[in-house]
């Protein structure tokens, strides 16, 4: 670990062993930044794996942050905030609005109040059934209808950062279906990808649900905006470069079916395709999206360009060098 850092140079990250946290963490300090002070809580998990090799300053429990920052004001730079419940099917309200919202209002009020950029992990789960698109406006929060409480525990920060008026000084950003290296702690939260490489090696085939509306999706043709991890906490990480803030959707701009994510697995393989489709739960019925697409014609106007891997080079990344390896980026 590295032991010191110029003052006023200190970038708070939390969920820091989680996903898309521990990537982050990678990235910064394959940019030379290792000026990191880690939040999250590990307990009984391996997400220690994910932490292997980082540099850092500190590592913090998450119950322990706002003690720690205490005369620390002028030392912290910027928070990337990426802590929270993550899983879409967890129903207990009171428990994700405290950790999703409740928390994340109180980071947002000490940033605000200390002058610190404030970068948090929104969803693409706020777009609900994506009846009313996938647009990152700022005019339609109001209209929007997740099908689940994790959705509507980000829905409500993103509204409330709009009602305190403060959207012009922070940066959310919604997450589209990523998927890469470092989640194998996720369970049945994981991608796809991750959930599909034993499969196809035990069994060769790979299920997929049918479709809920075969009027409109064939079996397996259902829709996601997949993006690759590493493209996602590039873009992530561009807005500590620039003053730009907002909403940001965060995903590829493109559509890919199950289908061929599947076909993705399979050539990473070097397998032929065989894939069977099975009955979609029924607890997934009423929350299951169909069809996502973010719309990135706002992230394009502002900032750089968007992914740099392909659905097939993304999947053979993770896949060849990744999950065959046993190996965390």
């Amino acid at each position: 670990m590295q032991t010191k850092t110029n003052k006023g140079q200190l970038i708070v990250v939390t969920g820091a062993s989680g996903f898309i946290g521990s990537c982050t963490v990678k990235h910064l300090n394959d940019r030379g930044m290792a000026n990191l002070v880690l939040v999250d809580d590990i307990k009984k998990t391996e997400k220690w794996k994910n932490l292997l090799n980082k540099k850092c300053i500190d590592f913090i429990s998450r119950g322990d942050l706002f003690q720690w920052l205490e005369g620390r004001e002028k030392n912290v730079q910027a928070f990337i905030h990426l802590g929270a419940c993550s899983d879409t099917m967890e129903n207990d309200g009171n428990y994700l609005m405290e950790n999703n919202f409740r928390y994340s209002v109180r980071l947002a009020e000490y940033a605000m109040k200390h002058g610190q950029r404030f970068i948090y992990a929104s969803s693409a789960a706020t777009y609900g059934d994506g009846a009313l698109g996938f647009t990152d406006d700022h005019a339609s929060l109001e209209e929007l209808r997740p099908l689940n409480l994790y959705g509507f525990s980000k829905y409500y920060f993103d509204l409330w950062a709009k009602q305190q008026g403060i959207l012009d000084k922070i940066v959310g950003l919604k997450y589209f279906n990523v998927f890469g290296p470092n989640e194998n702690h996720k369970g049945r939260m994981a991608s796809m990808v991750y959930k599909m490489l034993p499969i196809v090696q035990n069994e060769g085939r790979i299920r997929l649900f049918k479709s809920s509306r075969p009027q409109l999706f064939a079996d397996g043709d259902q829709c996601r905006d997949f993006i690759y991890v590493k493209d996602a906490v590039r873009m992530t990480c561009d807005f500590l470069e620039n003053d730009i803030n907002g909403i940001f959707n965060i995903g590829s701009g493109e559509t890919t079916t199950w289908n061929a994510l599947a076909k993705a697995v399979f050539k990473a393989l070097d397998k032929p395709p065989q894939i069977e489709y099975i009955d979609m739960p029924s607890d997934l019925v009423k929350q299951y999206q169909n069809y996502t697409c973010a719309d990135m014609v706002k992230y394009k106007k502002h900032t750089k360009a968007l992914c740099k891997y392909t659905i097939e080079e993304g999947v053979a990344d993770y896949v060849k060098n990744y999950l065959l390896e046993d190996r965390r980026w």
